[in-house]
């Protein structure tokens, strides 16, 4: 019997989960067992998934978990060094050389388990089979948004919290943009599903959005456009091969260009796009102002979905579910692939 084991998220303001109670009792028909940890924090009430035939755990108690159990989060776990015995999924984070990526790595080594990062749980074709890209690019250009209209305003961007839902989150872009000029907004990657979200908000405001994907950007820099526009929304993660489109030397060009939503969010990977900045952002502190004579923010937090945890849960949920129920198979489909991944990265320098 597959046994999955559903943490508790660990990082604040995570309130996001990978499965729903309808998938839990879709598991529970296939003949999984599965296992849920208490949460101060998840947007789903607990009641719901047992009431779905989930076994309650005590928070955080997943080391304990038997060995055999698959430990299913979204979010980092807790950077405490001790070996990593169990399979997990998660977003690792471990591949592409961010700050910590080998150190995860170790741990794994260590303990013999095995990551199964959910960037790449892929197809045959080798597209991503779940993300909450989406809401991330609904989410980030909002943000990026009310960045702009504090900034038109003298201030910088205050400080979030989550959302009730879609629309409180557009009606309070709309007021942060009251009165001033609509920005002109440039999404790279508009086709995806970041960009899409992106350019799904930004349009329902009524602006301006110049959508660009892979035929536009082909030729690979230089992109004088991204400095013509006063908003740009980076929707195209990191990867070998992806061109720079903010180069180091931006702040100081002449430049329209006064926030940079940067919703990939990759600022430790050796081929980042966007060059002008070296930390994710927060919640607290949802932008680094990278130049003064002209303003420059650049937003780049990395749970951008949190700020509506429920809608991204649900959809990312429903994407992810098929394969939940192909986890008893590790050897084939989505996990063979996301497993040889993590070994041939294991086996690298570490």
């Amino acid at each position: 019997m597959t046994h999955l084991w559903v943490r508790a998220e660990q990082r604040a303001q995570e309130e996001r989960v990978g499965i729903t109670p309808e998938g839990v009792q879709a598991l529970r028909d296939a003949g999984f067992r599965v296992t849920i940890e208490e949460s101060p924090q998840r947007a789903l009430p607990l009641r719901r998934y047992l009431e779905a035939g989930a076994e309650p755990a005590p928070f955080a108690s997943w080391p304990e978990a038997p060995r055999d159990a698959v430990i299913f989060g979204l979010k980092e776990l807790p950077d405490d060094a001790t070996p990593l015995v169990h399979r997990h999924i998660m977003f690792g984070h471990a591949y592409k050389g961010q700050p910590g990526a080998q150190a995860l790595l170790e741990r794994f080594r260590a303990g013999g388990g095995v990551l199964y990062d959910l960037e790449y749980l892929t197809d045959d074709a080798g597209r991503r089979v779940a993300a909450f890209g989406y809401w991330a690019g609904y989410a980030g250009a909002a943000v990026s948004l009310m960045a702009y209209g504090a900034q038109a305003r003298g201030g910088v961007c205050a400080p979030l919290a989550r959302f009730a839902g879609q629309d409180e989150m557009q009606a309070t872009v709309a007021r942060a943009l009251e009165g001033l000029r609509p920005p002109r907004v440039l999404v790279i990657g508009a086709l995806g599903r970041v960009g899409s979200g992106a350019a799904d908000l930004c349009g329902a405001l009524g602006l301006e959005v110049t959508r660009w994907d892979m035929a536009e950007t082909a030729q690979g820099g230089p992109f004088p456009e991204v400095l013509a526009h006063d908003v740009f929304l980076n929707c195209i993660l990191a990867q070998p091969g992806t061109p720079v489109f903010v180069p180091e030397s931006a702040p100081r060009d002449p430049r329209a260009l006064r926030v940079i939503g940067d919703i990939a969010c990759d600022p430790g990977a050796e081929y980042s796009p966007v060059q002008v900045y070296d930390r994710v952002t927060d919640w607290a502190r949802p932008v680094l102002r990278v130049a003064g004579q002209p303003v420059l923010d650049v937003m780049a937090i990395d749970n951008l979905p949190s700020l509506l945890p429920v809608e991204s849960s649900v959809d990312f949920a429903a994407q992810l579910l098929p394969h939940l129920l192909a986890l008893g198979e590790p050897g084939a489909g989505v996990w063979a692939r996301a497993w040889a991944v993590f070994d041939r990265h294991l086996q690298g320098p570490g």
